[in-house]
């Protein structure tokens, strides 16, 4: 591989599908027989993906500035997301890069170079900003580069602030953010972090973060109230 940014493991196949980001394709690799992997899409400049209930593949592409669902086996996928041109319109996107999907199957874009994380619903023809928007900046209405994003069962939104260095959580309609973690600047510290990428929760609701300067995963016992 070739610059690998993110990963989805398929429990049901025991599989892993891969961006493999700088050969432009998503790979599949079997858990079971791992010495070859498949080439699910080729020529695309993807990023992040994640998968629904019903198996289909959400890729992102920052080349194109847009979101695709795939059915494994297609070969062209559908636009769900963006496509309209890079730019900082509801129905548009600017270099997305982290995604999430809900039970709704609602999806959840980090649009990094519009420092805000757009939420589409089903069949939408424009996002909704539900995080950022205001620019780049330190205050708790803006972010600074989102990477990765995570909702919990109770719609809060949680984004790695990545250049503020610190994890932001997000209620459904509200206009800021509060601090979770980090916020205390860029470094070494265990509060700190040094360009934060992705999020990920275990079933105990325990936070875990990709510092990835720092070469170290962190992980937080966080108040879920």
């Amino acid at each position: 591989m070739n610059y690998p940014t993110n990963v989805f493991v398929e429990k049901e196949n025991d599989s892993l599908f891969i961006c493999d980001y700088g050969n432009r394709r998503v790979m599949r690799w079997s858990l079971t027989n791992n010495k070859i992997g498949q080439i699910i899409i080729s020529n695309i400049s993807c990023y992040g993906l994640t998968m629904d209930n019903n198996g289909y593949l959400y890729v992102s592409d920052t080349e194109k500035n847009e979101v695709r669902r795939w059915k494994i086996g297609d070969q062209n996928g559908t636009i769900v997301a963006g496509g309209n041109g890079k730019g900082n319109r509801l129905d548009q996107l600017d270099c997305p890069s982290y995604i999430f999907i809900d039970e709704d199957y609602s999806l959840y874009i980090s649009d990094w170079n519009n420092h805000r994380v757009m939420k589409w619903l089903k069949e939408a023809k424009e996002g909704i900003v539900v995080a950022g928007g205001n620019g780049q900046g330190t205050n708790l209405a803006q972010l600074f580069y989102p990477c990765g994003v995570m909702v919990d069962q109770l719609g809060r939104l949680y984004v790695a602030d990545c250049n503020n260095n610190r994890v932001m959580r997000w209620y459904q309609g509200a206009r800021q953010g509060s601090f979770v973690v980090g916020g205390h600047g860029q470094g070494e510290r265990e509060n700190q972090f040094n360009f934060l990428r992705g999020l990920s929760f275990d079933r105990r609701g325990n936070l875990y973060a990709v510092d990835y300067l720092n070469n170290r995963i962190q992980k937080f016992e966080i108040d879920l109230k």
